[in-house]
This record gives structure tokens, C-alpha cells and sequence, in this order.
């Protein structure tokens, strides 16, 4: 019959590829997880794929916001290189820019996305439906996700309008992301019988917080006294807490679902936030935001390059290839998710790509065939700041103007203690970098006006 090689994994030609479930929940903290200490939020599920597969404490977001971040991901260029840079939600990628889901069709994937897309609106050369997805369901716009109660989804760049909804955000007929998730489920059903790549980038826990009151998580949390504040605050922070474990919830199910569909064995899911914790619902009493999304370890938060604005949870779990309960230290960021894909499927990675593949670190050295190689620098940009990685050394310039800080985050993780003057050597090399990753930014554009998000009251 003969050998076919996926990555660096032999199977027969007669094999399926392994399915791959990609899931980004927007801003969940790297400590917002049970399995990390969290004493308030619950995530049973996502605690038993770090028990059943690998934790990364060194994976960084491509970007400190949505949309740039999501565009690092689905392209595999760093924020110096890619093409949404900024977060006003309606910026759009090219028509020729290669993502994600042009990659994994041309391996033979079916490919379906179900959630928030972020780097181009309807209408735009943007949208999902041509960028490689045979599929795509949820907010195309980013500030149109904020709301769960919307007017209307948009499907393959066509709007469906959700009868009982008005666009509040706290009240409507139809809770936007029941009907996300279960598209997802029909789509993983529909295509059982054949290699699928399956993106859900979901938007709880964040956004203006409306949620079902008969929802099974709200029952944990509706009496639970979380700030102790005025009832708006606490009401908001409960719903918080319960779209956590909500979307935990549905994760066991799709779990339960791969194993009776009995593709479990050949489906990599990988788990992560789209970038850093924000401190929401903070006060005197907690200065780092009630949920405390970086365990009072990491400076900075969402919007800002600090490993606050940047370190995520990140999760793979593929049983029989990726050793259980495993924790890996490697230092990588989203660029490297493209390639990582492309060795898995056999998929072509494309030009320009930022990223290095980190299947070795999934399955063993010995088994990939080749040592993990390293970055030689991780490089972020937004507005006027700029970050450079470069092994245990961060780099960090805040303003256009300001001076560069130094950091060693092996014995500094949380960033307190500037070495800049004590190491010019390495200032200078890193502003090198700064300059050799830096390319001036350019976008996609609107072809049809009409497609595209107007505000959730005027749509």
C-alpha cells in the first residue's frame, strides 16, 4: 500500500489526515482556567485536555487585541508583517493574502469557521468565504460580536436575521452563541467521513454581558457574591464567570461527540484565548480585576505588550500522539500555528510565513524526526509600542519616544526590573530586530458596501 507522510508521522495512504479543532475564546486569562489555581472559575473539561494533553506555559498571542491577533493567527505572520494591525473591527486582509483555511482546503480539508472572524467584514476582500472556507457562521465584524442578542448572524456573507432579537445587548429571543455552537457540532457531523478543519473562534467570555438565565452555568454563579458592589458590576461579573464555564460545558460535548462519532483518536484539538486578560470589574479591593487573569504574575493586560497583553492558555490534546498530561516550556506565538498545521496535514506553507513549526515539542523529538527548532527573536507591534523576544530576554518600548526596558523573564516574569543599561549589548541587537521586522502596513478594501456591519441598532 505504501507510506504517506502527514508532518513527520508515517500512516498508510488509505488513512484519513487527522481532523484539527482549532478553539480561541476571546480574552480568557492564563490564569482563568481551574486547572491553573482559579479558585472561582470552573472548567472541568478544558482541565481534563490538559490532563489527556499539553499545557504550553510560554505560548504568546500574536497580537495584545482582537483583530490583530486573529490576523497573526490565520495567516502566520507576526504583527511587523501582517496586514490588520489595528482594532477599529472593520479592517480587511487582501484578496491574495493566504489564510488558515486556503491552506488546510488545499490539503484536502472541508473547512468550516463558527464564531468571530475579525479581519474582514461582509462585502469586503476580507471575508471568510474568500479566504478558503467552505463555511463560515458568527460575526464577520468584530464589534458586531460584542453583542449576543444581534439582529442577525451573517452565513457565507449573506446576513440571517434572528427573530425576537433587536440588537440590545442585554435582552432578545436568541442567544447568539447556541446558534454558533451548534452549527459547529452539524458541521463536524457532516463531514465525519473526511479530513476537516474546524475553526471556533467563540467570543464569550467576552463582549456586553446579556446571558440566558436557564442556562445550566448561570445556576453556579447567580447567587455567588463576586464583588460585592453595585448589582450592574456583580451582575456582569456572575455572567462572566458563567460564560467561562458555559463554554467548558461545551467542550466536554464536543469531546463526548468526537468519541461517538469515534474520530477522537484522529482529532487534534488545540485550545487557547485570543490574547491577554482584561481586569474587568476591578476596585480597591481587587486592583487586578475580581477574576485576576494573570494570577498576580504578569504585568499589563489586553492593549498593551507586557506578558499581561500577551501570554495565553494553550492546550493541544491528540490522543495516542501527544504524551498526557505533558508540560512544555517552549517559547512560541501564533505565526507558528500555520506551520504547525502544514507539517500535521502535509498542507504547503505558504510564503512570507513568520512562524516555526512546534510539532516536535507535540509529539517528541524522536518521533518528529528533527529537533524543535527555536526563534531566533518574536517580534510585536501595535500603535506606538513595540516588543521583541528574544530567548529569555524581553524588550519592550511603550511610546515612539520612550527608551527601550529590558526584562529577563526567566527570573522575571513580571517584567519589574529594567536591565536596559546593563546590557546595551542586547538592547542594540534587539533594536536590529525591531527594524529588520518592521514593514510599512497595508490592507484589503470594501467591494460592496451594502454586505457590511452598520451598528447594531441601525442594521
Amino acid at each position: 500500500m505504501g507510506l504517506a507522510w502527514y508532518g513527520s508521522i508515517a500512516v498508510s495512504k488509505s488513512s484519513r489526515k487527522p481532523n484539527i479543532i482549532y478553539i480561541m475564546l476571546d480574552e480568557l486569562g492564563y490564569f482563568e482556567l481551574s486547572c491553573m489555581g482559579h479558585k472561582v472559575l470552573k472548567t472541568p473539561n478544558i482541565d481534563r485536555m490538559a490532563q489527556e494533553g499539553m499545557r504550553f506555559t510560554q505560548c504568546l498571542a500574536g497580537g495584545s487585541v482582537c483583530a490583530p491577533t486573529r490576523c497573526c493567527l490565520l495567516t502566520g505572520k507576526h504583527t511587523g508583517h501582517s496586514q490588520v494591525r489595528q482594532n477599529s473591527g472593520g479592517n480587511a486582509i487582501t484578496e491574495d493574502e493566504i489564510t488558515l483555511g486556503e491552506m488546510m482546503k488545499s490539503a484536502g480539508y472541508a473547512t468550516g469557521g463558527f464564531g468571530k472572524w475579525g479581519i474582514g467584514d461582509a462585502g469586503t476582500t476580507g471575508a471568510p468565504e474568500k479566504h478558503g472556507f467552505d463555511t463560515f457562521y458568527g460575526y464577520y465584524h468584530q464589534v458586531h460580536a460584542h453583542c449576543y442578542y444581534p439582529r442577525y448572524l451573517i452565513r457565507n456573507g449573506k446576513k440571517e436575521y434572528l427573530d425576537g432579537n433587536t440588537g440590545d445587548y442585554e435582552n432578545g429571543k436568541q442567544f447568539s452563541h447556541y446558534l454558533i455552537y451548534e452549527e459547529a457540532v452539524k458541521f463536524i457531523k457532516a463531514n465525519k467521513s473526511r479530513p476537516f478543519f474546524c475553526y471556533l473562534p467563540w467570543t464569550p467570555p467576552h463582549g456586553y454581558w446579556g446571558f440566558p438565565k436557564d442556562d445550566p452555568s448561570w445556576a453556579l454563579y447567580k447567587d455567588t457574591n463576586l464583588c460585592g458592589k453595585a448589582q450592574r458590576k456583580e451582575t456582569d461579573a456572575r455572567v462572566y464567570a458563567a460564560m467561562v464555564n458555559m463554554v467548558d460545558r461545551q467542550i466536554g460535548e464536543i469531546f463526548k461527540l468526537l468519541k461517538a462519532l469515534r474520530i477522537d483518536d484522529n482529532t487534534i484539538v488545540f485550545f487557547c484565548g485570543d490574547n491577554g486578560g482584561a481586569p474587568y470589574f476591578k476596585d480597591k479591593k481587587n486592583p487586578r480585576g475580581v477574576f485576576d487573569p494573570n494570577g498576580g504574575v504578569f504585568q499589563g493586560g489586553k492593549g498593551n505588550l507586557y506578558e499581561g497583553g500577551l501570554r495565553v492558555p494553550f492546550l493541544v490534546r491528540w490522543p495516542g500522539r501527544i504524551e498526557p498530561g505533558s508540560v512544555s516550556n517552549h517559547i512560541s506565538y501564533f505565526p507558528d500555528i500555520m506551520p504547525t498545521l502544514a507539517d500535521i496535514t502535509g498542507a504547503n506553507v505558504p510564503d512570507g510565513c513568520d512562524g516555526i513549526s512546534m510539532l516536535p515539542t507535540l509529539l517528541g523529538e524522536a518521533t518528529a524526526g528533527r529537533p524543535q527548532n527555536q526563534h531566533k527573536y518574536l517580534y510585536w507591534e501595535y500603535k506606538n509600542q513595540i516588543a521583541v523576544r528574544m530567548k529569555n530576554w524581553k524588550a519592550l518600548k511603550l511610546k515612539k519616544q520612550a527608551r527601550w526596558m529590558l526584562f529577563d523573564l526567566t527570573s522575571d516574569p513580571g517584567e519589574k526590573n529594567n536591565l536596559a543599561d546593563k546590557h546595551p549589548e542586547i538592547i542594540n541587537k534587539i533594536i536590529a530586530y525591531a527594524k529588520e521586522a518592521h514593514i510599512e502596513p497595508y490592507q484589503g478594501h470594501v467591494l460592496d458596501h451594502s454586505k457590511g456591519f452598520k451598528g447594531h441598532k441601525k442594521d
